[in-house]
């Protein structure tokens, strides 16, 4: 099968050199999402902002990403995909560095909202490059190669952000972007050809800033939910409105449109429209779970930084190794198969957490477990970006490469903000539960002398312990959850066509 000419090779010819460099592109992106996290409060005092204040450093982010995503399809066919990608590779670390120059918490929002505006097109570039570059036969060992990036960044960054800030700095939490950028450009500049352009396509104001609005909105209530208590808030209803108003808005106005911001044809694709569903999954079970683990192990275990990024490590290990071998099963059964299986193993994980892990837990139940989510990860990953993308005509997957990190990015953020809510939540009932049998009467029971009930540091000693009970049953009630939500997710793959038995024409033109 033959690509169109605008697609078919590198300039160098060289596919490795292109792989490394939309590689290193990616990894950049995707660790620069969860490593400043850690950094969080030694920057707050270096740039002397409050608590709520410093959140906005991360908000600002996620926030101008999401926006700006879903216009990587329309540059790239505007002003050329190569001219985009460089574009995005200078202002996303030259933003890095400006971050880690900052002296302000305004400037170093300011510079977070640049960062994320060009961060934003580099991993679905990044995946449409692969994509055209490789022939189809070896499109699942190159998503193999791009989506360890994917998948162990997240993992990563935490892990790298607090030794970067316990030994150096915070700042060098984005000086370190800079290398890593200067090489990635290089490569682009090396390996890559520039595409066609495509200067008929009008540009729809209006469905572009319905998108954004809803995105935004969305957004800022998943961040800012938990800080705010949820509906309680007046700021949270109001962005929960903006949100709607903004999607309503867009999905009538694309239903209605001539030109609509997103081609319509993207959603008449079977494969893409269930990968969007699966993917949005995936993005929950990706950041959902790590999300989960560094306030069990650092506030309940009381691990270090550094421990806590040492026992997480192996799930990165088992998506890496896992992923070479999923690349390869791509090209020789059905692709659907090894989804499911990855699906099976990651629900087994979640589980396993469920049972094994408990106050009195060794390391050896977060690696173990760990790395066994790991597997199901890697190996859902690879052939879910080579199935969605397999019936799609080439001149489409740059704009489906944006949408569908996107519903990997939606789905990591609402992943997140409904674990975090319910963990707060189940805190507070179990502790009410289980405090409900603390009684005057305890005295009766072997209770180590520090839980004296009859006295004031004894009670407090008490309740922390209660505390301290009452999350562990609240992380494995969140466990238990990821697992349901996994499971009933797993279905949705009989929605995907073997790509095998549907004949793709070459360069199949878009229908306007």
């Amino acid at each position: 099968m033959t690509e169109p000419a605008a697609w078919r090779a590198p300039l160098l010819g060289n596919r490795f050199l292109v792989a490394v460099a939309t590689m290193l592109a990616t990894v950049m992106q995707v660790i620069d999402q969860t490593i400043a996290n850690v950094a969080l409060p030694r920057m707050q005092g270096g740039l002397a902002a409050t608590q709520d204040q410093i959140t906005w450093v991360l908000t600002s982010y996620i926030i101008a990403a999401a926006i700006a995503m879903p216009l990587t399809g329309w540059l790239s066919g505007r002003f050329g995909r190569k001219r985009i990608f460089l574009l995005s590779v200078v202002g996303f670390t030259v933003a890095s560095v400006c971050c880690g120059a900052a002296q302000s918490l305004a400037q170093m929002v300011a510079f977070r909202l640049l960062q994320g505006v060009c961060g934003a097109a580099l991993v679905p570039l990044s995946q449409a490059i692969l994509l055209d570059v490789f022939p189809r036969e070896q499109r699942g060992p190159a998503m193999a190669f791009w989506g360890v990036g994917i998948m162990a960044g997240p993992i990563l960054g935490p892990t790298l952000g607090g030794w970067l800030t316990d030994n150096w700095d915070w700042r060098w939490v984005f000086y370190i972007n800079l290398p890593v950028g200067a090489l990635a450009w290089l490569g682009i500049v090396l390996s890559i050809e520039e595409t066609a352009l495509d200067r008929d396509r009008p540009f729809d104001f209006f469905g572009f800033a319905m998108l954004s609005l809803g995105m935004g909105g969305l957004q800022m209530m998943l961040d800012r939910g938990e800080l705010k208590d949820w509906f309680s808030s007046r700021e949270i209803q109001v962005e929960a409105a903006l949100a709607a108003l903004g999607f309503y808005s867009f999905i009538v106005h694309s239903l209605t449109a001539r030109h609509p911001f997103l081609h319509p044809q993207l959603f008449r694709d079977r494969n893409l429209v269930a990968g969007l569903i699966v993917s949005f999954v995936v993005g929950i079970m990706l950041l959902a779970s790590a999300a989960l683990l560094p306030p069990l192990l650092q506030g309940l275990m009381n691990f270090p930084v550094m421990t806590t990024g040492m026992v997480m490590a192996p799930r990165g290990i088992g998506t890496a190794i896992v992923m070479v071998i999923a690349g390869r099963l791509v090209q020789r059964t059905d692709a659907r198969w090894i989804i499911f299986v990855g699906f099976l193993l990651t629900a087994y994980s979640l589980w396993d957490m469920a049972q094994r892990f408990s106050l009195q837990m060794d390391s050896w139940s977060v690696i173990w477990t760990g790395f066994v989510q790991g597997l199901g990860l890697g190996l859902v990953f690879p052939p879910l970006s080579t199935i969605a993308f397999a019936t799609l005509p080439p001149a489409l997957r740059t704009e489906a490469a944006g949408i569908f990190t996107l519903a990997r990015s939606l789905g990591s953020s609402i992943g997140v903000s409904v674990v975090m809510a319910t963990l707060t939540a189940n805190i507070q009932v179990v502790h009410a539960s289980v405090a409900a049998h603390v009684t005057p009467y305890l005295h009766r029971l072997a209770l180590p002398p520090l839980w004296n009930p009859h006295s004031a540091a004894g009670i407090a000693a008490l309740n922390l312990e209660v505390t301290r009970q009452a999350a562990m049953v609240a992380f494995i009630d969140d466990f238990l959850l990821m697992m349901v939500v996994t499971l009933a997710a797993a279905p949705l793959i009989a929605l995907m066509r073997n790509p095998r038995r549907v004949a793709v024409p070459a360069g199949a033109n878009v229908v306007e």
